[in-house]
């Protein structure tokens, strides 16, 4: 109210027809300022408050504002005033284009033409000022004056006197074509001002103006086809711009930015230019560019990535063209150069090369994968190099391929990177290569299989215990901390993957990290010890309730005295995320004996799940006045206008939010309390970051199971409130993992409630939103997979499914992407999971597609099928029988293929031998039993998809205790064999201890236990590994 004050103060003064009451306003010190003040506020009222405001106004008001907006353009001396005037003209001109594209100020389009063709520059200026910042301008004209648009800024473009019109010629041009990004006939008709474009864009950046540089990235990532026609003109000049180092670093990283967006926005395009080729040592060249800097590796602050630098964007643009063009192109043009650089004397070469090994690595993964151990063996040379910054990097390459390569790099070099790595951290002269040996190792540790890393655990902890107890005396001493906040989180990765291994150290460590809790309170110490409140929750997780509880009183009480503070805490305060973190693995350690903590732990924690991101709806004005520094992000929506969210205290929301999750899943009926205000915040629409909405949808059916207690009425009325709240968000959620994670909970939910949850009115709006997404899909080809509505209420959901049919027989159709014929699939694997025998009504149009989907090139595709021919054969009933019989042949085919366990196509042939054991358990008549059987079981076990491979376990149980003389094999000859993939299925987790085939296995092998000979013949084949999972089987079923 305050500003619309303002508004009609400033506007009937300074913005008043009348020029004696606004010359009179104007008697002020400074005049230009109050203008620019009126200017400013005018131009944000007309973006954020249009309608409350301007139809508000007289229409002579009006009138006046439009007359005194055009005057002012043109009498106005100051550029600066001029040109905020015009963005009010803009912006006005913007809110008058109606919803039939007439624009209700034609007075300004004839301004326009006036003014572009006037003698007075400052006249062009303003013409093309405007029109850079409205380009829709014309309205549902635009079509009409499309050649006086695309004449103007030509003529423009060539003016060779004025380069500031050339400039704002080849920015408007920009803007125009991005804001028509979708209209294909358009954009080939103005291709030929691009090599205009071009030209400006060469001549501003020597000039020191980027805008135009900046408007040439935009097209690359919002309308890159428009380069098509002068792809290698791009290319040559971003490559050249790039290279130059006349120009500031900025300009050069924009040049760049030009050549890694094409690669991710048109990477198909992009390949087939020779160019890129140059592109890779100019990525390389400027990593190289680093400063010697003699304290750097003693450093106790671990700075910021300097985004600013050249070596980091480098690094950055190498990540992203990897990913973006794929290592089939990336790989072979780039080994070479790195090879050559770390065989370099200087150091910062050698530095380059293994950030660059570092930054392919997700890109290239297939391609690297199979050259591995040659890699590896390479980079640990380096964590001996003379150099702390090149030993820096090769820490920073073991433990990025540790990321992208797990668990195989685990497995395949397990001996050699532990072994380099404790050895680097014991680097004492170097206290910052110390610690990022230490952060390499916590990327090991937090992939590696239980089962490696268990030999390793005593040396392993020796270290690392050795290495606390000197940092801490380090700490007292000299007050440097950074490679103890390492360690603590190294010890807590070591700890959380050894889980109940850990015990025997337990002692070791616990003293002293309860004194750093104790003792370390001063602020520059707050990121140590939150990072050591979570190695305490985490070791006191891995060892379990009982060793911890002698200390569980104690620990509980230093998190209560710090939750105590916790309002004194900063809001930036690491502190609060690991507090917050901690209390949860205490809840899930103490169980329900928690729940006595809730009153003290809900209030701080419902406090930061209840943080409300600033957002702002920006203009380009605004925008150069805030910058991503300021902990701003930005999404532009075209038309010169940005969406702005402020990220601070995001990521400690998010991870409120999942941890308010964990206490429903733990505490159950103990939460009840609090079930409503949880609900209440977590059906918040549409709340970021992607992690809180997630969240929210995971907690609703576990709300509910809290709710229970209090009854059918309050849960009925909680289901509602939450009922509403999800299916809107089905129908607003614009990232599609999101929108999978809510559809899922939504299921859940109907499932947990049962039989007439859902009325009539539901249907038709979650049917109206399904069928909007799917016609939106066949436009856009984004929308993924979501969860079947079907599980609770079976056939009541097939009318509503029936509208839906047509399109969904569309997406099965072979000439659609792969994606879509998963999807499609899918839906009919549901169908025929949760709607047998009806299912079989449909079967026409889903069977004939569903047989080919064995043999697709696409194992996503593959897999889709090959789950569906299980469930036929578990659950579709008789009317399926020959379509199981006929399945099996092509699934057999899929599973001996060559190449069916490699790594993209395992998950496809895992269900496919899983389809054969449920047509073989459920359909026996439709398979050869004795010829499949053998084959079945030498395939197993199954260790990629653990659903998959529990219901092979419930098979071969069925198998051995009923004796089948195939699989017991002659003198049971195949015990052996079976004992294998029990192990294996162990020590891969592919049986649990809570699945139910899990004590069925357990009395197999007790079994054979009392048969000496036989118990001994079976153990000796297998490993260490193995007979410890083994073991690990027999104590736990």
């Amino acid at each position: 109210m305050a500003e619309q004050q303002q508004f009609y103060l400033l506007l009937g003064n300074l913005m008043s027809p009348d020029n004696g009451i606004r010359k009179q306003s104007e008697v002020r010190r400074d005049g230009s300022v109050v203008k620019q003040m009126a200017a400013v506020l005018l131009r944000r009222l007309l973006s954020s408050s249009f309608e409350e405001i301007y139809p508000g106004l007289t229409v002579e008001m009006q009138t006046a504002v439009k007359t005194e907006l055009l005057a002012s353009i043109q009498t106005e001396a100051s550029p600066n005033i001029r040109k905020k005037v015009c963005d009010i003209a803009a912006e006005l001109s913007r809110n008058l284009v109606g919803d039939d594209g007439n624009n209700q100020w034609p007075e300004l389009l004839k301004f326009l033409f006036d003014s572009v063709n006037s003698q007075d520059v400052s006249l062009r200026e303003s013409a093309l000022h405007i029109f850079w910042n409205f380009p829709g301008i014309f309205g549902n004209q635009q079509q009409h004056y499309m050649e006086v648009i695309k004449r103007m800024l030509v003529q423009c473009m060539q003016d060779q006197e004025n380069p500031q019109i050339r400039t704002l010629a080849a920015r408007a041009a920009a803007s125009f074509v991005l804001s028509n990004e979708g209209n294909t006939p358009l954009l080939k008709h103005f291709s030929d001002l691009l090599p205009g474009i071009l030209q400006v864009v060469n001549e501003s950046c020597y000039q020191a103006d980027d805008s135009v540089l900046k408007s040439l990235v935009e097209i690359a990532d919002t309308a890159p086809k428009y380069l098509r026609p002068n792809l290698e003109a791009t290319l040559q000049l971003s490559l050249k711009l790039c290279a130059d180092t006349n120009l500031n670093n900025m300009q050069r990283q924009l040049a760049l930015e030009v050549i890694v967006t094409l690669s991710e926005t048109a990477a198909a395009m992009l390949r087939k230019h020779t160019a890129i080729v140059a592109q890779i040592p100019q990525m390389l060249a400027m990593m190289v560019d680093l400063e010697e800097d003699e304290e750097w590796a003693m450093t106790d602050e671990l700075e910021e990535d300097d985004f600013d630098s050249n070596a980091v964007a480098g690094e950055s643009a190498l990540d992203r063209i990897a990913c973006g063009l794929g290592g089939k192109i990336v790989l072979p043009m780039i080994k070479q150069h790195i090879m050559t650089m770390l065989q370099n004397p200087d150091w910062k070469y050698r530095h380059a090369g293994l950030m660059a090994l570092s930054a392919i690595g997700e890109g290239c993964h297939q391609q690297m994968e199979a050259i591995l151990s040659e890699i590896v063996s390479f980079v640990l040379l380096f964590c001996s190099d003379p150099h702390p910054r090149v030993r820096y990097a090769a820490c920073n390459a073991i433990g990025q391929m540790a990321t992208d390569f797990a668990p195989t790099f685990q497995k395949k070099f397990h001996d050699k990177v532990i072994s380099a790595l404790l050895q680097t951290m014991e680097d004492q002269t170097n206290p910052r290569v110390q610690a990022h040996a230490a952060a390499a190792l916590i990327n090991f540790t937090e992939d590696c299989p239980k089962s490696l890393l268990v030999p390793y655990l005593e040396s392993l902890v020796q270290h690392l215990h050795v290495i606390m107890v000197a940092k801490l005396q380090e700490l007292i001493q000299k007050g440097t901390k950074l490679v103890l906040e390492q360690v603590v989180t190294s010890i807590a990765s070591v700890a959380d993957t050894a889980e109940e291994k850990f015990v025997p150290y337990y002692d070791l460590f616990m003293p002293s990290l309860k004194h750093i809790v104790e003792n370390a309170v001063q602020k520059e110490l707050r990121l140590l010890r939150g990072k050591t409140i979570e190695c305490i929750s985490l070791i006191g997780l891995a060892v379990g309730k009982e060793k911890f509880m002698p200390d569980a009183s104690a620990v509980m009480q230093l998190l209560l005295k710090t939750q105590t503070d916790f309002n004194d805490l900063e809001d930036d305060d690491p502190q609060i995320s690991y507090m917050i973190s901690a209390w949860a693995r205490m809840c899930k350690i103490l169980g329900k004996e928690f729940q006595q903590y809730l009153p003290v732990v809900m209030g701080p924690l419902m406090k930061t799940a209840s943080i409300k991101p600033e957002v702002a709806l920006l203009d380009t004005q605004d925008m150069e006045n805030i910058s991503e520094d300021d902990g701003w992000e930005f999404v532009n929506l075209g038309d010169q206008q940005s969406f702005g969210i402020k990220t601070a205290g995001l990521e400690e929301k998010a991870t409120a939010c999942q941890m308010l999750v964990c206490y429903a899943k733990e505490l159950k009926e103990g939460f009840v309390e609090y079930t409503e205000q949880v609900v209440k915040l977590m059906c918040c629409p549409l709340t970021p970051p992607v992690r809180v909405r997630v969240a929210a949808a995971e907690s609703m059916p576990l709300l509910l199971e809290c709710a229970r207690v209090r009854g059918p009425d309050y849960l009925t009325q909680m289901w509602h409130f939450m009922c509403d709240a999800l299916i809107k968000s089905i129908g607003t959620e614009p990232d599609s993992d999101v929108l999978s994670e809510i559809m899922h909970a939504f299921a859940k939910c109907v499932e947990l409630m049962g039989d007439g949850c859902l009325n009539t009115e539901h249907f038709e709006e979650l049917g109206g939103i399904l069928k909007g997404k799917l016609e939106e899909h066949f436009k856009n080809q984004e929308l993924r997979q979501g969860e079947d509505p079907y599980h609770a209420y079976k056939e009541k959901v097939l009318p509503w499914f029936e509208q839906l049919m047509p399109l969904i027989v569309q997406l099965i159709c072979p000439s659609r992407p792969w994606a879509d014929r998963q999807w499609g699939l899918c839906i009919f694997d549901d169908v025929v999971e949760h709607c047998s025998p009806t299912s079989f009504k449909y079967a026409d149009l889903f069977l004939r597609p569903m047989l080919q989907s064995l043999v697709d090139a696409s194992p996503e595709v593959r897999q889709a099928g090959a789950y569906g021919v299980g469930v036929m054969a578990q659950y579709g009933g008789e009317s399926y029988r020959p379509f199981c019989t006929e399945a099996i042949a092509l699934l057999v085919g899929a599973i001996q293929a060559a190449e069916s366990r490699s790594k993209e196509n395992v998950n496809a042939t895992e269900n496919c031998i899983s389809a054969v054991g449920k047509v073989m358990r459920f359909r026996p008549e439709c398979a050869n039993v004795t010829e499949i059987l053998p084959h079945w079981l030498a395939w197993l076990p199954l260790n990629e998809d653990k659903e998959e491979a529990a219901h092979t376990f419930d098979f071969l149980c069925d198998l051995i205790e009923s004796n089948n003389p195939i699989v017991l094999g002659p003198d049971n000859s195949n015990l052996p064999k079976i004992f294998l993939i029990i192990a294996e299925g162990v020590a891969n987790e592919s049986v649990k201890s809570e699945d139910a085939c899990s004590k069925r296995l357990a009395n197999v092998v007790r079994q054979v236990q009392t048969s000496g000979g036989l118990w001994t013949q079976c153990i000796s084949s297998l490993n260490e590994a193995q007979t410890k999972a083994l073991q690990s089987l027999l104590s736990s079923a």
